[in-house]
């Protein structure tokens, strides 16, 4: 123990000797390599210094050098705009010298002819003088001559000359308006020929007579019914004459009337299908054929609308557009007219450059009155406009409508056009019939005639007119009344008809009572 205490002992001692020294060397080896640096540093610092006055210094020569070049080449270009402006200038003063004598000569020679044009002025005034003088004896000269003063003879030359430009005048414009006339005429026939030719309708003559084909010839006797019941109420409630001869599998229907055959058509045929055939029946088949008709009007008023390319039309004209289906002019059918008059009305209008839509508008409605004649006083003319008035159409379709026949002017240039459509449309060969045409009127007017009495219910011409008959009501018109009613109208049918042969005048008085058992 004693020795390892003596070795510790020994190292304490070593150690507090040896680190005083040790730590002082440390310090003094430190302090010598900082002197060291500081030293080279400083070296270092002096040799930068001395090359950046170097470098400095080289600059400065440089940049001496340059400014002295720059200056240089300045003062070239300057020396160089210098001569070119002193060229320039010289161009200008010889330009100037130049003008400057041009100057002088032209100022010289205008003093020349100024010199000249007063000596002529001179000499004119005095020609003038000269001229005046002669001009003056001449007319004293020519009025001792004439025995007329200037302001005659002024007068009659005047007169003259006015009446040459006159007659000159009224040359040129005979001459003209026989031009114009011929160039209208000429184009006229080119757009109607045009029109007609595009335009291209079948012509079909209406006839009075409707076929009904029968299953059988059995049918006919269910048509006739017991003692003639079923036909007799079938004539009386739709005024067509049915006739059933022996004609095989076929029931003839003869009215003046298309309507009242169309009816009678439609009736008959339900008839026939549904197989029960007697009197109420028939009343109920016939109310169901006149509501068909009506439909049928409407549907072909509408197709002939969109057939000619016309919109907007109110629903009671396109109506009554239909009804026109069953209406003849001159045996040509009214509506076929009046689709062709609206189509040649707007190909005329395409060719002369007015509004093809309203053409066509006033074309398709011009004979619109007609649908109705028959049911109101006045001619189809009148009731036609009207009727276009009451449902607000345009004023050049209304003065159309009015203007067709010539009863008053039209006003524009369709209405022209219209006139001259509805002219081309009547006539075309096989269009119109005179004589169905008068036969049509005479059997409306006999049913109008009969009509016209009190007590009169319905009338029907029948027979192509050789036969009325008049359906009176019970409760107004006795039995005797009858007898009374006949004669009258017989002798009303004497006085304001012309006929050949006879018209048979058939009253007809029916009281009917219905009950129901319950």
């Amino acid at each position: 123990m004693s020795q390892l205490g003596s070795i510790i002992i020994a190292v304490i001692l070593s150690i507090v000797v040896v680190a005083p020294l040790s730590w002082s060397l440390a310090i003094a080896h430190r302090k010598k390599s900082y002197e060291d640096k500081i030293g080279s540093a400083e070296i270092k610092s002096r040799e930068i210094i001395e090359e950046a006055l170097k470098t400095a210094e080289t600059k400065k020569r440089e940049a001496l050098l340059e400014a002295k070049e720059e200056s240089i080449k300045t003062k070239n270009e300057l020396d160089r705009e210098v001569k070119e402006r002193r060229a320039e200038l010289a161009r200008y003063e010889k330009r100037v010298l130049s003008k400057e004598e041009n100057l002088d000569k032209k100022q010289d020679l205008l003093e020349k002819k100024e010199e000249s044009v007063l000596a002529r002025e001179e000499s004119i005034l005095s020609r003038s003088k000269e001229v005046e003088t002669l001009y003056n004896k001449g007319i004293a000269e020519l009025e001792r001559i004439s025995g007329l003063t200037s302001d005659q003879a002024k007068e009659f030359l005047l007169q003259s000359v006015e009446d040459e430009v006159k007659h000159d005048k009224a040359k040129l414009i005979k001459e003209l308006e026989n031009a114009a006339k011929d160039e209208a005429d000429k184009k006229a026939k080119e757009y109607v020929v045009t029109a007609i030719q595009r335009c291209a309708a079948d012509h079909v003559a209406e006839t009075t007579v409707s076929v009904v084909a029968l299953p059988n010839d059995d049918m006919k006797g269910r048509i006739i019914g017991r003692e003639g019941r079923n036909i007799r109420t079938l004539e009386q409630l739709t005024g067509v004459e049915l006739i059933i001869d022996d004609t095989p599998e076929a029931v003839v229907l003869s009215c003046f009337d298309p309507v009242r055959r169309e009816v009678a058509r439609v009736a008959l045929e339900k008839l026939i299908v549904d197989g029960r055939i007697h009197p109420a029946r028939i009343e109920e088949m016939v109310d169901r054929a006149k509501k068909e008709v009506d439909n049928i009007m409407r549907e072909e008023g509408e197709n002939a609308a969109l057939e000619v390319g016309v919109h907007g039309i109110h629903p009671e004209l396109i109506k009554l557009l239909g009804r026109m289906k069953f209406r003849t002019s001159y045996g040509q059918n009214a509506l076929k007219h009046s689709v062709e008059v609206a189509q040649l009305a707007g190909l005329l209008a395409a060719e002369v450059g007015v509004d093809i839509r309203l053409a066509k508008r006033a074309g398709l409605l011009h004979d619109i009155g007609k649908a109705i004649d028959h049911e109101v006083e006045g001619s189809h003319v009148q009731i036609g406009v009207e009727l276009c008035k009451k449902y607000k159409e345009h004023p050049v379709v209304i003065n159309s409508v009015e203007s067709h026949h010539g009863d008053v002017d039209p006003e524009s240039l369709i209405a022209c056009l219209v006139q001259a459509a509805d002219t081309i449309s009547a006539a075309r060969p096989g269009a119109r019939r005179e004589t169905l045409e008068t036969y049509t009127n005479r059997l409306s007017q006999l049913e109008e005639i009969t009509t016209s009495f009190d007590g009169v219910e319905k009338s029907f011409a029948i027979q192509a007119g050789r036969e009325v008959r008049i359906m009176v009501l019970p409760e107004r018109v006795s039995d005797d009344d009858m007898v009374i009613l006949a004669r009258n109208i017989s002798k009303r049918i004497e006085e304001e008809m012309q006929y050949p042969g006879q018209i048979k005048v058939n009253v007809i008085r029916e009281s009917r009572v219905a009950d129901v058992a319950r």
